[in-house]
């Protein structure tokens, strides 16, 4: 796919050049499991969600549905795939984030040792998601220069 008055091709940049499509299918995953563990430990109610179960489901509905929705734009390389990449790398890091700070604070939810790896996993998988969007946005960068 041809960006006008860019004068390069963005899929071939970033499927091509670095591993974006994996590092963003592998965030995603962590961040999906991450949120079938926390309906177990009903992280609705540590986050005081209006709405209790329900308002869970509905924040999950647009999550799930926006990190889906820039994995079809990372794998089709659109121009927008950075962005979505970005939020996902956001998603995890934020998730691995908050969920210390409950550990910190003496919660006792997500303290089971596959929560915990999941949780991490959701931190390692972000931090490689970013720096394969660092490497394409420096691609970009060049190709358009």
């Amino acid at each position: 796919m041809q960006v006008r008055g860019v004068g390069f091709t963005m899929g071939s940049t970033l499927t091509n050049v670095n591993l974006m499509p994996r590092s963003y299918f592998w965030t995603m995953l962590f961040l999906i499991l991450h949120q079938i563990d926390a309906a177990y430990w009903k992280e609705w109610e540590m986050f005081h969600l209006p709405g209790g179960v329900q308002g869970f489901l509905v924040f999950n509905l647009a999550a799930i549905a926006l990190v889906l929705v820039g994995y079809r734009h990372v794998l089709l390389a659109t121009p927008q795939a950075t962005l979505y990449a970005g939020v996902c790398a956001a998603l995890g890091v934020g998730t691995f984030l908050i969920h210390a700070g409950f550990a910190l604070a003496g919660l006792e939810q997500f303290h089971l040792p596959l929560s915990v790896a999941i949780i991490a996993l959701c931190l390692a998988s972000a931090v490689w998601l970013l720096r394969d969007l660092r490497r394409a946005q420096i691609h970009l960068a060049r190709q358009a220069a």
